[in-house]
């Protein structure tokens, strides 16, 4: 069973899948920039540190079907850290839920794209996440109706550092534990920092995994820019019995763009200018 169950890691870290997967991750962050621009406004920091997160849901771990977003057998995702809806929007569109047409519209009134995710205006949106925390409860929710009703579909949460804070996320931790739902995957966008500061100088956070381990959780600790411990992560988390699974992944925020990399600034607010742009983009083109 061992070797079987190493044979299958092996398949899903194959060279080509890595590949796309990392290709994907730079597409996803240079669309996060040019959409960040065209409204003047967002949240670039925690776009960009979750970008290979979300590549390796998108494109390679979640059951989705782009022609019919509410297709009864999807996996179901929900980005409770809402503020960081760019790094799905392009995920969304790269995998062809609609164009990226749709860009321009980021943040303007009536738009399909709003500031904080909207799953009324926008396909492939499951929660109009935006208070931290709730996202993870709604999640927790559908995992236990998909357990009652004996369906397959696993649900997968992103959560960022500062959600951490909130009470709500071990209310639903021992929730979570309580009606062993092996079913859902949360993940943790362990940046190390929050809209004003560092962890550390808000809220100190460590001993994080010891924290989950002690509410109940499986818990994963992985570099979250290494696409192997994600997909290998992800992998292992599907064989958990019993328990609900978290992955505590730590990253850079503002990844992959110099002048944003662990400037607590760039968590919101502000979006590159023309200048800046141009030099992201830049970087993301010679980022191996």
């Amino acid at each position: 069973m061992a070797r079987d169950k190493t044979a299958a890691i092996n398949r899903i870290m194959n060279h080509d899948t890595l590949t796309l997967l990392r290709t994907k991750a730079k597409i996803i962050r240079k669309d996060v920039m040019q959409m960040l621009h065209y409204a003047g406004s967002g949240h670039p920091g925690g776009s960009l540190s979750a970008a290979d997160i979300v590549a390796a849901l998108y494109f390679h771990e979640m059951r989705l079907n782009p022609k019919s977003p509410n297709w009864p057998q999807r996996d179901f995702f929900v980005l409770s850290k809402g503020h960081s809806c760019p790094v799905v929007y392009a995920a969304l569109a790269e995998s062809g839920f609609f164009s990226k047409d749709w860009y321009n519209g980021l943040r303007h009134i009536n738009g399909a794209l709003q500031g904080h995710p909207d799953r009324k205006k926008t396909p492939g949106i499951e929660f109009n996440s935006g208070s931290l925390s709730q996202g993870f409860s709604f999640g927790l929710g559908r995992a236990l109706a998909y357990k009652h009703t004996k369906d397959t579909n696993r649900v997968y949460i992103l959560m960022g550092c500062g959600e951490q804070d909130e009470g709500q996320v071990w209310e639903g931790a021992m929730f979570g534990a309580h009606y062993k739902l092996n079913n859902v995957l949360a993940i943790v966008d362990y940046n190390q920092l929050q809209s004003d500061d560092t962890n550390d100088h808000i809220m100190m956070l460590k001993p994080l995994a010891e924290k989950w381990r002690s509410f109940g959780w499986n818990v994963f600790e992985i570099d979250g820019h290494n696409m192997e411990q994600i997909l290998g992560a992800f992998a292992d988390a599907r064989g958990i019995r019993l328990k609900p699974s978290v992955i505590i992944a730590s990253t850079i925020k503002g990844k992959g763009v110099s002048f944003m990399e662990n400037v607590p600034k760039w968590h919101g607010s502000l979006a590159p200018t023309a200048d800046e742009l141009k030099l992201a983009m830049a970087e993301l083109d010679n980022d191996q």
